[in-house]
């Protein structure tokens, strides 16, 4: 018997309140917002964008297969009279009225993730322990802005058992009309860290803006928040004065619900023993730092709010591996060996920068291997970014880190910093400092990429795998302890 379809297109239409166009076909089976990867039966939104308008690419979708394109209707005379529309006077608006609709046909546990660092991993590991125990729908890559948000929610199927949503924002106010449309069970904050300090007066700013969250915490909820962060406190009061009973904390903190006893950090995972709301459970996580482990107790946590079973869940985490950009590895083939590429390219702020060089300073390395860290600028800190910058250097030293390359305007108050010795190369951007770091690398080296998107270091990890080809490096092969 085949699954049912996502949508059908009444019933789309009459959540987004929209006219029909042509001779729509009735099922739905999937919602892009790219015509380059939509898939055949899928409904095409055309969504402006701050660079393209969607209008301009729908011909393109519809010839790929696309089953509708959501249009609005001061754009409808571009297309076709017989082209299968469905026209709403704005398109955003019209996929956030799918994604209410989405969310009111909903019978799942519905779980809600935020905070300044953590965020994408903790919803993938959720993604992975709860995909176990039946039907799950997460958000896709960090789909968790304005469009992000509703997208995922409209994509959610009715089946689904459990579904995750990231949320995401770098400015106050952004969260709470996001959370709304998602009115989770419960609402995840991993930690609050001086990050987007440019548009905060500083962090409990911040705190106060992922406390957003909350506000979409229906009766009965729970938040799950992080004992061990500064602003535990404050998030707690926040949390209570809405109404919300069932506060679970997680932490090594003695008085944490979720409790780290102990952790053992080996190069590529770590073992951990700890108190889960009073259940003792000791498991292996499939991916290294100690921030990964405080974040699997927020996961288990989670898992078990929800109705999952808790010993299942903590065997899945095993079977996690770090995302594409969020410390995935990959073997590097050179010249008499191989290198470790650890890509932490996706983004970066001091929290995330500490943890990553933590990592690399627990990375195998060759008999004469090197600990490399190829670092890019941390974006929206606001007037103590340069500052923030030079203190990194304090996690090169306590992580013996060997060399350590440097680019952008913001990484030269570290590369003035850093020792002599430890100086690689600097360069005005990650284009420039390409050539160096690929000269740089031999057998037995890990080297560890990362700095905020804007600071484009993707462009280096790119070039290390075309200059190197190898493959993908996980595994048992790649634990050692120190």
């Amino acid at each position: 018997m085949s699954a049912a379809p996502l949508w059908t297109s009444a019933a789309m239409a009459e959540a987004m309140r929209a006219s029909i166009n042509g001779a729509l076909p009735d099922p739905v089976t999937g919602l892009s917002i790219d015509s380059r990867t939509i898939a055949p039966g899928e409904a095409y939104f055309a969504i402006k964008g701050e660079v393209h308008d969607g209008h301009d690419f729908v011909a393109a979708a519809l010839k790929a297969g696309a089953a509708l394109a959501v249009v609005e209707t001061a754009q409808r005379g571009k297309f076709a009279p017989d082209a299968p529309l469905l026209v709403v006077d704005d398109v955003l608006a019209g996929l956030v009225d799918l994604g209410r609709a989405a969310r009111a046909r909903l019978q799942a546990q519905v779980i809600a993730v935020t905070g300044s660092v953590g965020k994408t991993s903790t919803k993938e590991a959720l993604r992975r322990v709860l995909g176990a125990q039946g039907e799950t729908h997460a958000s896709a890559a960090s789909f968790n802005n304005h469009w992000g948000v509703p997208l995922s929610l409209a994509r959610c199927p009715a089946t689904a058992r459990f579904a995750i949503f990231e949320i995401g924002m770098n400015h106050a106010g952004e969260i709470e009309p996001l959370v709304k449309m998602v009115r989770p069970q419960v609402a995840v904050i991993t930690t609050v860290e001086p990050v987007h300090l440019e548009f905060f007066a500083g962090i409990a700013a911040i705190a106060d803006a992922k406390a957003e969250i909350f506000a979409g915490v229906g009766p009965g909820g729970a938040v799950v928040l992080n004992r061990d962060n500064s602003q535990f406190a404050r998030l707690q009061r926040r949390a209570s004065k809405l109404g919300i009973s069932r506060i679970v904390s997680f932490g090594a903190d003695e008085k944490s619900d979720a409790r780290l006893l102990d952790v053992s950090l080996h190069a590529a995972c770590s073992a951990v023993h700890a108190d889960i709301l009073g259940h003792d459970v000791t498991y292996k996580l499939g991916m290294p730092g100690r921030h990964m482990a405080m974040n699997s107790l927020a996961v288990l946590a989670a898992a078990s709010l929800v109705g999952a079973d808790l010993a299942r869940a903590a065997l899945s985490l095993s079977q996690i591996e770090p995302a594409a950009g969020r410390g995935a590895r990959r073997a590097l083939e050179v010249a008499n060996g191989e290198a470790t590429l650890i890509d932490e390219s996706y983004n970066a702020n001091p929290a995330s920068m500490a943890a990553a060089l933590q990592v690399l300073g627990r990375a195998k390395v060759g008999p004469h291997g090197r600990r490399i860290a190829v670092l890019g600028d941390m974006l929206e800190l606001g007037a103590t970014s340069a500052k923030l910058h030079r203190g990194l250097n304090e996690a090169i030293k306590a992580n013996h880190i060997d060399l350590v390359y440097c680019c952008g305007p913001l990484m030269r108050n570290l590369w003035d910093a850093l020792s002599p010795g430890k100086r690689g190369g600097y360069a005005e951007s990650a284009a420039a400092l390409e050539t160096q770091a690929v000269a740089a690398i031999r057998a037995g080296d890990t080297i560890m990429i990362k700095g905020s998107l804007g600071s484009k270091m993707k462009t280096i990890v790119n070039a290390l795998e075309r200059r190197f080809p190898g493959k993908a490096a996980h595994g048992e092969a790649a634990v050692q302890a120190d």
